[in-house]
């Protein structure tokens, strides 16, 4: 695992540029995500010697340990907004648990993860450790939930398939299976706050990777006394937003993924206007090419909006006024998401009421999207079932076996 990790350092250049050409995000965030997929290596491949079970006092004349055994094949399918990261955030994990795998790369940019099956190879695993195996939901994917040897599937993505995927592991082996899911993540701004900060991590929660960000914080919940001034600078930073080819520096956001998933996000931003919220800028295309949207932001936002209900995944923030922090808190968990939250604030009291008051399964305080190797990640709800990274995430690649042995009689 460390040379993999070495591996993908090396040709780390290589492999954002593919990135890329393949996903569209810009160039620069790509490299970032090698760099990431490199940490995640080598903190799991840390983690290799060090997976143990416990000896346990039990009653009676009994020796009692516990192990933990490699829970077995694990089928693992992975989106197209994170292409490589999230497929090594689920083969690092299970590889130092000593599973195999058979991982499938969303459709839409499996490039990355084919030559990262190359770099496998390279790096001496055994022939079918690391399995890779491109392909389309209804058939690659459901072969993997439903195939009866594989013991474990680990799925990143939309919560409708997620429920396609648990249905399939009733119908075959009962086959573990971990979910990471959609969101629809409450940022609150409290007017304490320092203006020009709380607006730009508002703008970089949601407008990073063009809005395709399962935590992205699109529910931008700002207090009533600072709402009108948020919302104006919120404008001028969404409208200085810069958009075009991913490969120039200068760039901060490229294309949206594709076609389907351009047409569903104006006809979110249609839905906003007839509903009735105030659409401040954006809403339109973005040149007269590819899959570019204008930086987008709706103002005057009501709860029962579809843009405050379903999840966009596109470069359209939401921003909704709020009075007390007792309101905001009800209003933030009334979704049926629990993936991720924020609350900005300079009182570490309202901070700590809010955070552990939230149903989410991360929540960050004067930061966003604060996401390493070693914190567990997932969601509450239907944003998912277990968690990734960190030591938690070994948890779900792991069988625990209790050994009980019968002593000796004392003469």
């Amino acid at each position: 695992m460390l040379k993999l990790a070495s591996l993908v350092e090396r040709d780390s250049e290589y492999l954002a540029k593919l990135e890329t050409l393949d996903n569209g995000k810009p160039f620069k965030s790509a490299i970032g995500d090698m760099y990431f997929s490199v940490k995640l290596i080598e903190y799991y491949a840390g983690y290799a010697d060090k997976i143990h079970g416990k000896t346990i006092p039990v009653d009676g004349n009994f020796f009692c340990y516990t192990r933990h055994e490699p829970v077995g094949v694990c089928g693992q399918i992975t989106p197209w907004n994170f292409p490589l990261l999230l497929c090594f955030l689920k083969l690092a994990p299970a590889l130092c648990c000593g599973c195999t795998c058979v991982l499938k790369p969303a459709e839409q940019t499996p490039l990355t993860a084919l030559y990262a099956a190359s770099l496998v190879k390279e790096a001496g695993f055994p022939p079918g450790v690391v399995n890779i195996v491109p392909g389309y939901g209804p058939t690659a994917g459901a072969a993997i939930s439903e195939h009866m040897d594989i013991d474990k599937v680990s799925f990143t993505g939309s919560t409708e398939v997620g429920r396609l995927i648990q249905q399939a592991s009733g119908r075959s082996n009962l086959k573990r299976v971990t979910l990471e899911l959609g969101g629809k993540s409450p940022n609150i701004i409290l007017s304490d706050v320092d203006m020009e900060f709380a607006v730009e991590k508002a703008h970089v929660a949601l407008f990073n990777n063009m809005g395709q960000v399962c935590v992205a914080g699109s529910r931008t919940f700002v207090q009533e006394d600072i709402y009108d001034e948020f919302v104006k600078k919120s404008v001028e930073r969404a409208k200085k937003r810069t958009i075009g080819n991913p490969f120039d520096g200068q760039n901060e956001s490229g294309p949206q993924i594709d076609q389907t998933q351009f047409e569903k996000i104006f006809e979110l931003i249609e839905s906003g206007k007839k509903e009735g919220a105030k659409l401040q800028c954006g809403g339109g295309r973005h040149g007269d090419k590819g899959f570019f949207i204008e930086s987008t932001v709706f103002s005057d936002v009501q709860d029962d909006m579809r843009i405050a209900k379903e999840e966009i995944f596109g470069p359209v923030q939401q921003i909704m006024k709020f009075k007390d922090i007792e309101e905001v808190i009800e209003r933030a968990n009334n979704t049926h998401y629990g993936l991720a939250a924020a609350v900005f604030t300079k009182d570490i009291d309202k901070a700590l009421t809010i955070s552990n008051a939230l149903q989410a399964g991360s929540v960050w305080v004067n930061c966003y999207n604060a996401v390493g190797p070693q914190a567990p990640f997932g969601g509450f709800k239907m944003s998912g079932v277990g968690r990734e990274l960190g030591e938690y995430g070994l948890d779900e690649y792991t069988e625990v076996k209790t050994v009980t042995i019968k002593l000796p009689q004392k003469p």
